[in-house]
């Protein structure tokens, strides 16, 4: 089964500050490793414009148009003949997009929520300009980065026939931490500013900074605001590109695991950064949220914390042997069930039964 698969998506050729371009490029990868042709067209936006770290993909085409009017035109006939089109959520001005999708594509259409508890609060306050409720049961299927009952709401509340988690992932990561390898930092978090996540940070993070003056801390992400009060042992990186990610995580003792808090209140909802971490091999300490046993399980794969004493505590108080067992086996996990590879076959499987078709044979080896 090879599918040409047209994807509108928010960007995938900018990774500053936005957290979807990791989404795509792992996941459209480990579907041309696999066989498929995808082409992946975005809104050329000033914004993304001047951060562009990937102009160009060789698993995929990338297409850029400046007006949602100039769609028709250029695309009418792609999206006629595709196997699959997707459009992902925050795309701007997606609910009159995904109107036209709806009408034109001839194979399976299916809408991509990297947001998924955002949009259903968004839905319900009448905010975004990127779905519809009505829009819902006109695609054949809802891939959500969320899981669990929130799948059920889609389709019992908004009326979608195939609602199926399609979760984040990262590129696996070879190379892991030797036991030469001195951590930098004790801790360290990598996220863009969120304001619902920033109270979170303060907690798990800069309050452990002020307590223990000897440990060294660092934050890397975009967007911080200029007025946060960074104590003097922690370190703050602006942005940090994609290719250094993993050297990124590796030099933590631990890496701190952050959720918006949409997302936690509807559990089931990992990170782009969780799996990232796992991949590299580097201990996670991350915060709670129900259903986290079905990626990770606590106290042997993950480490959970409430609180500034519960982080000083793991930081100051775990074995290095017991450190060194849970990242190892984290990395395990991620290579056993959360690979890019896995979530190309989760959207295979999800489109044959939408379909009628029956799974295909892998065309290629997973990819590690």
């Amino acid at each position: 089964m090879k599918l040409n698969i047209v994807v509108f998506g928010l960007s995938i050729t900018s990774s500053w500050g936005n957290g979807h371009a990791m989404t795509y490029r792992a996941l459209l990868k480990a579907l041309a490793a696999r066989g498929h042709h995808i082409t992946f067209l975005e809104r050329d936006v000033p914004w993304y414009r001047e951060h562009r770290d990937l102009p160009a993909a060789p698993y995929c085409k990338i297409e850029l148009y400046s007006e949602l009017r100039d769609i028709p035109a250029r695309f009418a006939g792609l999206v006629d003949e595709a196997d699959l089109v997707i459009l992902g959520s925050f795309v701007p001005e997606g609910a009159v997009l995904g109107d036209w999708i709806t009408s034109t594509a001839k194979g399976m259409t299916a809408f991509y929520d990297i947001d998924t508890p955002f949009t259903l609060k968004a839905l319900r306050d009448r905010s975004i300009d990127y779905l519809t409720p009505n829009l819902i049961p006109r695609f054949d299927l809802y891939l959500s980065f969320t899981g669990g009952p929130t799948l059920d709401q889609l389709e019992t509340h908004y009326g979608s026939p195939c609602a199926r988690p399609l979760y984040c992932t990262a590129d696996a990561i070879v190379q892991t931490a030797t036991d030469s390898t001195a951590p930098a930092w004790s801790l360290g978090y990598l996220g863009t500013y969120s304001a619902d996540r920033q109270p979170g940070l303060e907690r798990l993070l800069i309050h452990p900074a002020r307590r223990l003056k000897n440990p060294r801390f660092v934050v890397a992400g975009a967007q911080y605001p200029a007025d946060i009060a960074w104590p003097d042992n922690v370190e703050r990186i602006a942005h940090l590109p994609p290719q250094e990610h993993a050297r990124f995580y590796m030099r933590q003792a631990y890496t701190l695991n952050l959720t918006r808090a949409d997302m936690i209140a509807a559990g089931y909802s990992p990170s782009v950064r969780l799996f990232e971490a796992a991949a590299s091999g580097t201990p996670i300490i991350s915060d709670c949220w129900n259903g986290m046993e079905d990626f990770f399980t606590p106290g042997n794969e993950i480490l959970l914390a409430d609180s500034a004493n519960e982080v000083a505590s793991l930081l100051t108080d775990l074995p290095e042997e017991t450190r060194r067992g849970i990242a190892a086996a984290a990395r395990r996990r991620f290579l056993a069930e959360h690979t890019p590879a896995h979530r190309a076959r989760d959207l295979e499987s999800y489109y044959g039964a939408a379909a009628g078709v029956k799974p295909a044979a892998d065309l290629t080896e997973a990819v590690a």
